[in-house]
């Protein structure tokens, strides 16, 4: 079998949603949707979108449930977890009806003009282009990601997603 590297398997970065960080979360959410991604005729819509910087130096990424995360309401925030999961016990409120759906859609709204910087997460780990692909499974296993940037003589060329790591191991092993 011939080597397979992480530049057999990446999306050219190009072709990957990336946006700069003063982008507000409505404005992250609006590219992560209006994204699709094909790799080997095989389609599919990000989980994650890269942020950069004035001057195209990556600075982080957000996953879906990051950009949520930072949706949630302050009044929801403020309250202690407990609390926060008895508002929405549906075995004790089943239709919800202690929920004000105005006043968490106002949160949410106010929330959703926050600059994606405030929920990004660092990059925890790159790849090489050259890099074997058991080297890209090894890193996501150890960093508990399932996106690595590629670099090639330091420069950002690409992504390699764990889920197309995955098919292509299938189509050698199946």
């Amino acid at each position: 079998m011939k080597k397979i590297r992480a530049g057999d398997v990446m999306i050219p970065f190009e072709k990957y949603p990336h946006i700069p960080y003063w982008f507000t979360l409505r404005q992250t959410m609006a590219e992560m949707e209006k994204s699709e991604l094909e790799v080997e005729g095989r389609k599919s819509l990000p989980r994650v979108i890269l942020i950069f910087d004035e001057r195209y130096h990556l600075m982080g990424m957000a996953r879906r449930r990051d950009i949520l995360r930072g949706l949630e309401p302050e009044f929801l925030r403020d309250k202690p977890l407990d609390d926060r999961k008895r508002l929405f016990d549906l075995k004790r409120d089943p239709e919800l009806k202690d929920v004000s759906s105005t006043e968490i859609m106002e949160g949410i709204r106010r929330r959703a003009e926050r600059p994606v910087s405030e929920v990004m997460i660092p990059i925890e780990v790159t790849v090489d282009y050259d890099d074997h692909i058991v080297r890209v499974v090894y890193e996501m296993n150890s960093h508990d990601v399932s996106l690595c940037p590629v670099l090639r003589n330091g420069e950002l060329v690409g992504v390699v997603r764990s889920v197309d790591v995955f098919h292509r191991f299938a189509q050698v092993l199946l």
